[in-house]
């Protein structure tokens, strides 16, 4: 049983990690390397939390092993030396009966395992991901210039951590007390990588354990999610424009490079894989426009050097990217927006029927009409949704409260004062396994999702930025498996801190679980294990207050990135921006969808009364046929009947605006279906293209 609930987290993990690479990345489009870095990093950066539980509960059942066999060498040695004794001891310890958890594992499995994973997700940290970061990132045009470059930039990277492993290194050396060996320079790096996570990992905690359940509680209040909704759409709209207009400065260069660099230039290979990463409009624009028949060197232009092409091609995967993003951030903002409106509309409804304003047009499945109705969708939207949030939002204070509590004072052995310390030893004494990984399961998981989250959440610029729906590019999918590799292990030694399983930080003496016997001992280095690991944590309790009063964010706005502060001038000019922007943006939909549904209804128009007139012929042959040749005034009279309908039908009929174009008003004619005929401005245009 326990091989089988290994391998079906593994799996699990696996398949959850996929998840979020499709949801966030391109397979498409992106380099394959790339998404085989990341996707091993987040892979092994989830396993590590899910497996995890299941070291708890195995050091558990082997520390209860080892009280037996402790407690009966106990004994055998007391009765050998009172052997000559007669007397017969009235009251002997029964030893404990140790139950197997369901999910063991034999011993030797996991400290194999815990070596793997935490090796290769820190070679992957510090060495693969940096290199394949600057990899991407890099403008050349073969892989040669490619490596070139990201050994340059790397270079600083490495010598940076170098340097502080060396200076720890020359403390080390310098203490008496202390002997250099393979195992003190391996723990030394583990405690060096470890300290910079857990200096990065207090900050995103103390920031995540605040501002998710006020999330949520926002998410429950309509009226300031509607407001937030409008002040986003005013920064995109502001970032979509500068995104479009950095698009057409970028192209505007690869055009002039273009035309400068003719077909039998050596360079030319260079433009052409330039001219790839363009979008397809520009493309068909700059192609249009090329003379393939002059020679490079027939006239006296400067050309550019490899080096700017290599720029340029950097700059051009840097705005494409860019430009595309910021589309599919704003459709599905508008979207948002318009349901958020829909559900204001809907809230004084008398129906109890949810009723949208562009309903969709594909046809509904079995779930829409049979389970989520649209009297379900209301009362959901509208009464449901927001007291789920606002319970859902308690909960998750109560949980960050707990865990603020535990961090300040899981040190503490005598009494034990940290409350999921508590909850495990109450649960060990009946040795309820079950409850065991469930608690630690629960208590990692919340731990993860507010550090991670806010790893999805923060921006730093336009650099790093992890956009859902195939929107994020390289650079950002191998920061954020980075830092991910980064957090985990320190995450999970606060975690195991926190619960007193780490006998480092408790000073218990128990058997340590398998996680941190791949650590070494950080007694090494003391200050670090007696004071940092100790002591840092503690102002998570400062970062948590200065959250919930939003100091950064106001510090943020008052250097001019606009944030979304409740009473602020600047907010509420935003916010009213953003309402004008979502209701420019309903009309113009409103007109498309007001001009889809008139071509559909004459389409179906068109298509019904050709169906008749095909019959109609249909049936006039076959008399024809019957009479074979014979009553030819009935064949006139036919002929005749069939001259009208052909006159009806092309009465009745719209005419179809090929062009797209509203018809000129300046013609006189008028179709049957109220538009304009415009013939000649037609014909004119005929040739333009050609």
């Amino acid at each position: 049983m326990s091989g089988v609930a290994l391998a079906l987290e593994v799996v699990v993990v696996f398949f959850l990690a996929l998840f979020l690479l499709h949801r966030y990345g391109d397979f498409r489009k992106q380099h394959r390397m790339v998404l085989f870095a990341t996707l091993l990093a987040w892979f092994l950066c989830f396993l590590i939390v899910f497996i995890l539980p299941l070291d708890v509960s195995t050091t558990i059942y082997n520390q209860c092993k080892t009280d037996n066999q402790a407690h009966l060498v106990a004994i055998k040695t007391v009765n050998h030396d009172n052997s000559s004794n007669s007397s017969v001891f009235p009251t002997q310890r029964v030893p404990k009966i140790c139950q197997k958890p369901w999910s063991y594992i034999p011993d030797g499995i996991l400290p194999v395992f815990w070596r793997v994973v935490y090796w290769t997700s820190q070679f992957l940290t510090w060495l693969l991901i940096p290199f394949m970061q600057s990899y991407a990132r890099s403008g050349g045009f073969s892989i040669s210039g490619k490596i070139k470059t990201a050994l340059i930039e790397n270079a600083i990277y490495y010598g940076t951590y170098l340097l502080i492993f060396c200076s720890l290194l020359i403390y080390v050396a310098v203490t008496p007390k202390l002997h250099l060996s393979w195992s003190g320079l391996r723990t030394i790096g583990i405690t060096a990588a470890n300290t910079w996570g857990l200096f990065l990992l207090v900050l995103l905690l103390g920031y995540g354990l605040v501002e998710i359940p006020r999330t949520y509680w926002r998410a429950s209040c309509h009226g300031q999610l509607l407001a937030k909704t409008y002040f986003k759409a005013a920064k995109l709209m502001t970032e979509k424009a500068d995104a479009e207009e950095n698009l057409e400065d970028v192209m505007e260069d690869v055009r002039t490079v273009n035309e400068t660099i003719k077909y039998n230039h050596p360079l030319r290979k260079c433009i052409d894989t330039i001219l790839k990463k363009c979008p397809v409009e520009y493309q068909e624009k700059m192609g249009r426009n090329m003379d393939d028949y002059e020679d490079f060197d027939d006239k006296g232009n400067p050309y550019p050097s490899k080096k700017s092409l290599v720029k340029l091609h950097k700059q051009v995967i840097y705005a494409v990217q860019r430009h595309n993003r910021t589309q599919v951030q704003w459709q599905i903002l508008l979207d948002k927006a318009f349901h958020l409106e829909d559900v204001a509309k809907n809230e004084s409804s008398s129906t109890h029927k949810f009723v949208h304003s562009f309903p969709s047009a594909e046809p509904p499945g079995w779930i829409s009409k049979y389970l989520y109705t649209p009297t379900v969708e209301w009362y959901w939207e509208c009464v449901f949704r927001r007291w789920c949030y606002r319970v859902l939002a308690v909960v998750l204070c109560v949980f960050s409260a707990a865990v603020v509590w535990s961090e300040c004072t899981f040190f503490s052995t005598q009494p034990v004062l940290s409350l999921f310390a508590v909850f495990i030893q109450l649960a060990e004494r009946d040795y309820n396994y079950v409850y065991i990984e469930m608690a630690c399961f629960v208590t990692i998981f919340f731990l993860c999702y507010c550090v991670y989250s806010t790893v999805f959440r923060i921006r730093v610029f336009n650099y790093y930025y992890l956009a859902p729906h195939h929107q994020t590019d390289a650079y950002s999918l191998q920061f954020s498996g980075m830092l991910f590799c980064r957090l985990t292990p320190p995450l999970c030694l606060n975690f195991l801190g926190v619960i007193h399983m780490d006998s480092t930080i408790s000073h218990q003496t128990r058997q340590p679980t398998a996680y941190t016997s791949i650590m070494g001992s950080m007694q090494v280095l003391s200050f670090i294990a007696n004071g940092f690991y100790i002591y840092y944590p503690m102002l998570i309790v400062l970062l948590c207050i200065a959250t919930y009063f939003s100091l950064g964010t106001r510090c943020l706005n008052l250097l001019g990135f606009q944030q979304f502060v409740g009473e602020n001038d600047l907010t509420s000019d935003l916010v009213d921006e953003g309402r004008e922007l979502i209701r420019r943006e309903r009309r113009k939909r409103q007109r498309t969808e007001d001009g889809e549904s008139r071509r559909r209804e004459w389409r179906e128009r068109y298509s019904e009364q050709r169906e008749r007139y095909g019959g109609r012929n249909r049936s006039a042959y076959s008399e024809l046929k019957e009479t074979d040749g014979s009553g030819t005034d009935t064949g006139r009279a036919q002929s005749r009947r069939d001259r009208s309908d052909k006159a009806e039908l092309l009465q009745d009929v719209e005419p179809l605006d090929f062009t797209g174009e509203e018809p000129l008003e300046t013609d006189n004619r008028r179709s049957a279906g109220g538009h304009y005929l415009s013939t000649s401005a037609s014909r004119a245009r005929i040739f333009d293209d050609v």
